[in-house]
Order: C-alpha cells, then structure tokens, then sequence
C-alpha cells in the first residue's frame, strides 16, 4: 500500500518536476547552419541584404514594413509579418520585429528578431571560397519565454529545420538570377 502510493506520487510529480525544470533552466537554443552557393560575394551580399528579396525565399512573408532608420542600416527596425497558410486558409499569422545590430556585409551582419516569448538573434556571414562560389554560414541563438520555452524545449530541430529551409531556397534564388 504504501509503495503504491509512492508510485502515483512520482507518477503525478513528474510532470510538474519537467514543466518546473522547462520554465526555469531551459530556453534557449544556439546553432550554425551553413550552405554553399554557386554565385560570387558581391551577388550574394547584395541579394542578401535586400529586405524586398526576402519575399523570394521566405515562405510566408506577407509584408516588410521599415518602422524607423534606412533599409540595411544600423539601428532600423522594421516589422515582418509572416502567415502561415494551409489549404488556403491563414492558419497563424506572425508579427515580428527586426533590429539591425550590425551590417558590414560580406563579413557579418548582424540582426534581431522579436516576436511573442521568442528573440532570436541572427548572425549572418559570407566567405568568399572562389569567384563563382561563396559560403553563406547563418548563426542564430533563439531566447525562449513562457509558454514558448515549452515548444523550445521540445522542439529544437524545428527551428533548425526551418533555417536550413531559408538557406536552400536563398541557394536557389540566388543562383536563379
């Protein structure tokens, strides 16, 4: 009797235990993905830093609305917003706001993103490996809060998954100019 209950009280603990241990200790992911595209630099660097091209490769940008500052300087803010479609039907929609940190491209930019319980830093990099072919290497460090911790906790490889999705389809935009 008394090993039973001991049983359910663990039983009934661990969830508490693993949500307490989440909203406490976790949330946060870093990680680096990188790509090798079939362009020079000076192409990239100008294709990349172009807010209006992001539309080209990043499924479900709606709009890209500068808030203060100039495209590509430092210090502007811009709100993103992003919808997430299904069968014709928008099934989410994203607000994002974007902060450039700093922006000497080929060699680093660097930007914010904020949205509900997620910052996400974005450190952007070109390396030039010869004159048709430049690496494009993408850092991001996600900072989770609230409930978001929850789905960062659980679900890191989706942010890493849609990175890499971002990388190609910039691969394929930039090498089908």
């Amino acid at each position: 009797m008394i090993k039973t209950k001991k049983i359910i009280l663990i039983i009934l603990s661990f969830p508490i235990t693993l949500v307490l241990y989440i909203l406490l200790f976790a949330g946060n992911i870093k990680y680096s993905e990188e790509i090798v595209i079939n362009a020079n630099i000076d192409t990239v660097s100008d294709l990349f830093d172009n807010p209006n091209n992001m539309k080209e490769y990043m499924d479900g940008i709606v709009s890209f609305t500068i808030l203060s500052g100039n495209i590509s300087e430092v210090g502007t803010k811009a709100e993103i917003i992003a919808a997430y479609i299904e069968e014709d039907v928008v099934k989410r929609k994203i607000v994002m706001i974007e902060e450039i940190i700093t922006n000497n491209l080929p060699d680093e930019k660097k930007v914010t993103y904020s949205t509900d319980g997620i910052y996400n830093i974005v450190t952007n990099r070109m390396v030039k490996v010869s004159e048709d072919q430049t690496r494009f290497i993408s850092e991001q460090e996600f900072e989770f809060k609230g409930y978001m911790r929850i789905m960062g906790f659980f679900m890191p490889s989706f942010f890493q998954q849609q990175s890499r999705i971002y990388l190609e389809n910039f691969k394929d935009f930039v090498e089908s100019k």
